[in-house]
């Protein structure tokens, strides 16, 4: 808010303010029908601006983060339905072939080590 402090601008802005308010109500004095119908017709025109930079704009953070979800839920439902597709072709070989395709399928247990650390001993920051 440094223009604030700065008197001349607030003069010249508090200036042009009061011009266009005088000109908006003689224009509406002068020919009320005139002046609204250019006002929907600057509307509608905005409006229709900012319906097609929205529409065409792809670089929104929203657009990204719901095509990427988009994206999973088709690649989860594939996974879904080839899972799905495997189990009714593996029923109809039989249950032995189920059972050992399975066996053979099961993946090793994930190897996790827990790291101690001195958790007790709380660091000097003074002698740093």
């Amino acid at each position: 808010m440094a223009f604030l402090k700065n008197r001349t601008s607030v003069l010249i802005i508090g200036g042009l303010v009061i011009l266009a308010l005088i000109g908006l109500v003689g224009s509406f004095t002068s020919n009320p029908a005139g002046f609204i119908q250019k006002i929907a017709i600057m509307a509608l025109i905005g409006f229709a601006i900012f319906f097609l930079v929205r529409k065409f704009s792809n670089s929104g953070p929203q657009k990204k983060e719901q095509r990427a979800f988009l994206k999973a839920a088709r690649q989860s439902k594939k996974r879904l339905q080839h899972k799905s597709g495997d189990s009714n072709t593996k029923s109809s070989l039989g249950p032995i072939s189920t059972l050992k395709k399975n066996k053979s399928k099961r993946k090793s247990p994930a190897h996790l080590t827990v790291i101690e650390g001195k958790k007790g001993k709380k660091k000097n920051r003074a002698s740093l």
